[in-house]
């Protein structure tokens, strides 16, 4: 089990810019094993994916609604994992969580339900 503790939200216009982070803790394997990933909730909506990144060659996957918008990255050596939003739509709108997997696989993993460890979340509000 890894604690996640998100950062970054709050409230832009649209065509502005966040940058959201998320601080890994508590676990006794490395942080660079862990796949990392971002989901978001719309109130009334299912949780969605947003972006991920493997723990290998960090291989990335952004759903096609972000794609050109939003990049994923991480620093390993300060076990954290980041997701920059630019020209935020207001659809955009959602709270926003991070999430963890060991998973051994190379490939990115992308499923929620294989995501056992999760963050608080934090809200980002794009107003017209």
């Amino acid at each position: 089990q890894v604690q996640l503790v998100e950062s970054g939200g709050g409230l832009v216009q649209a065509g502005g810019s966040l940058r959201l982070s998320c601080a890994a803790s508590g676990s006794g394997r490395t942080f660079s094993v862990y796949h990392m990933g971002w989901f978001r909730q719309i109130p009334g909506k299912e949780l969605d994916i947003v972006a991920a990144i493997s723990w290998v060659v960090e291989t990335t996957y952004y759903a096609d609604s972000v794609k050109g918008r939003f990049t994923i990255s991480r620093d390993n050596a300060k076990n954290t994992v980041y997701l920059q939003m630019n020209d935020l739509r207001p659809e955009d709108t959602a709270v926003y969580y991070c999430a963890a997997s060991a998973d051994l696989r190379r490939e990115v993993v992308t499923r929620s339900s294989e995501y056992p460890d999760w963050g608080q979340g934090t809200q980002v509000t794009v107003s017209s």
